[in-house]
């Protein structure tokens, strides 16, 4: 009797070993659980994404160079045959893993920028990434600060409505926040049960970063402000672009602190003669404006090539007077 409760109980363990290991296999070549896109933190910046990354997630292809932009290696400086766009951003800029390499904004500003290039005598035509999820403009000014401008031409920085209420960059969410993690996991499964199914507590640390006092919205235009003077110091010519959330959409539309926000944000750009573009107004104006994002605030392919083709219209007018016609 004994011997067939023991032979039960190895039965058991085995089935159980089987079955952990096909749902392993299952998560890591079906889901593409178990490589995660990694951070490292950041005093100033608060934090990055790891440098020279090859990862893919959900089918999508992520690289990431040395520089922890979204992106093919890149050399600090420019070759003259070279037309280079810097673009700096969030999640919206950096397309994340629900977007694929070849479709981000910056490699499609890249294909929708060749022609030009070419007949303002470039040879080559790159447009870097420098991004990452839930980045701000002090963020972004920080990196800046960091790297440099990397002898870019022209500097876009895309920001959404949210980014007008960023928090102080802080590195304390790295390996703490499971969408931040600092090192890969052992298994797939224990992506899946830390990222997915835990339920996650609200830790103290985590939830002090959103008590930043103070008048946010100004320390954030305060940012913006100090890159386009970076942009303007490396002889870059600066371009701000703004897209709204899903539901600024149609009506009721913004929410009344975002107008305001929104209005201190205008004011800025028009005092400052910024290249301005609020795509809040083109979105509204277009047939299913709603249909051009991928949730509740990141565009879709479909958003993003709307935003390549409407910043790109707008600062090839600008560029003429820099490059001249050919």
């Amino acid at each position: 009797m004994v011997n067939v409760v023991l032979k039960l109980i190895a039965f058991g363990c085995a089935l159980l070993l089987l079955c952990g290991v096909i749902l392993e296999v299952f998560l890591r070549s079906v889901l593409e659980l178990g490589t995660p896109l990694l951070y490292i933190a950041d005093d100033q910046i608060g934090y990055l994404l790891a440098p020279n990354q090859a990862v893919r997630r959900r089918g999508n292809r992520i690289v990431v160079n040395r520089y922890s932009m979204r992106g093919e290696d890149v050399e600090p400086q420019r070759s003259p045959a070279t037309l280079r766009i810097f673009l700096l951003g969030d999640s919206i800029a950096n397309g994340g893993w629900w977007t694929p390499q070849d479709q981000t904004i910056s490699a499609l500003s890249q294909k929708q920028w060749q022609n030009w290039a070419q007949e303002h005598k470039f040879t080559t035509t790159q447009v870097l990434n420098a991004s990452a999820n839930s980045w701000g403009p002090r963020n972004e000014l920080a990196y800046l600060r960091q790297y440099g401008t990397f002898e870019a031409q022209v500097l876009i920085l895309l920001i959404n409505t949210d980014d007008l209420f960023a928090t102080a960059p802080n590195p304390v969410k790295v390996g703490l926040d499971p969408n931040y993690p600092d090192r890969q996991p052992v298994l797939a499964l224990g992506e899946l049960y830390h990222r997915y199914l835990r339920a996650r507590a609200v830790r103290p640390t985590l939830e002090a970063l959103n008590q930043e006092k103070g008048d946010r919205v100004g320390f954030n235009l305060e940012a913006i402000q100090r890159i386009e003077a970076i942009a303007t110091q490396a002889n870059s010519q600066f371009i701000l672009a703004h897209t709204p959330l899903l539901r600024e959409l149609g009506t009721p539309g913004p929410r009344d602190y975002e107008i305001v926000a929104r209005q201190r944000l205008t004011d800025l750009a028009q005092s400052q003669g910024w290249l301005y573009i609020d795509f809040l107004e083109p979105f509204n104006t277009t047939d299913a404006g709603d249909q051009l994002y991928w949730d509740h605030i990141h565009l879709n392919t479909t958003g993003n090539q709307f935003v390549v083709e409407a910043i790109a219209k707008r600062a090839m007018i600008l560029l003429e007077s820099h490059f001249g016609s050919s």
